[in-house]
């Protein structure tokens, strides 16, 4: 009886330990992008502060005691984390292509933030910001550190839903910025719809990267469904942008 309790009472350091880590996270992640992001020099430096970021919150997890299977990192499930997105990563690519080339479907792509951008600067957004500054950063904050933080006290259902409702909040800025781009004439209602139903859809897309981490036990898997949707896009908006061919058949 008193050993047992001993060990309970052992045990429970490491649950608060556990709990006050996930909180932590939690908070940080869900104020850094919509409060860092607000200033000028977040935007300039963009990929080399989400890379030095991704360093941070890694050190923070080993410290923590997260180990390299828990966060996705485990070379031993590269190989199927690969495959589990790769059918998905090829539609999605595929399906940028189509709406570029079918000029019914190009609105989709309007964005005027990439009208104005010269080629080598789509270049460097598709291959530099894209993938290091933001599937990268993103993909080990929330479906590595987080997703794995929330697992170790919470079930794994519940765990995906908080982190993926923390990923649509994290995109509130950001979707705020694109309406305000592509309709600064919009009323304060029809912003704030936009914006619900951007955190709404980011909500949905981050429930699926995070089935795809959890199915595959790889951050493999949701890396390259991400990278998939975010780098192909930018790109083919900046095509048919230049060409004029937005929404205009």
């Amino acid at each position: 009886m008193s050993s047992s309790g001993a060990a309970g009472r052992a045990g429970r350091p490491g649950r608060r330990h556990d709990v006050a880590f996930a909180v932590t996270i939690s908070v940080l992640l869900t104020a850094y992008n919509n409060l860092a992001g607000l200033h000028s020099w977040h935007r300039r430096w963009y990929a080399p502060l989400n890379l030095g970021a991704t360093g941070v919150v890694l050190g923070a997890a080993a410290a923590s005691g997260l180990r390299a299977p828990e966060l996705g990192l485990a070379r031993e499930a590269l190989p199927r984390g690969l495959r589990s997105a790769a059918p998905a990563a090829a539609a999605v690519t595929a399906g940028y292509l189509f709406a570029a080339a079918v000029p019914p479907a190009r609105a989709v792509l309007r964005d005027e933030r990439l009208s104005t951008q010269s080629g080598r600067a789509a270049a460097c957004h598709a291959l530099i910001r894209v993938p290091a500054g933001t599937v990268l950063w993103e993909e080990t904050a929330f479906r590595g550190v987080l997703q794995a933080a929330l697992g170790r006290v919470l079930p794994q259902r519940t765990s995906i839903v908080v982190t993926s409702a923390l990923f649509g909040i994290w995109h509130i800025r950001p979707a705020l910025e694109a309406v305000r781009a592509n309709r600064p004439g919009a009323s304060a209602r029809a912003t704030v719809a936009a914006v619900t139903a951007s955190a709404v859809a980011t909500t949905a897309a981050g429930a699926l990267l995070s089935w795809l981490r959890a199915r595959s036990g790889s951050l493999a898997a949701p890396v390259l469904l991400h990278l998939a949707a975010n780098a192909p896009g930018p790109v083919a908006a900046w095509a048919v942008a230049r060409r004029g061919g937005s929404g205009r058949g």
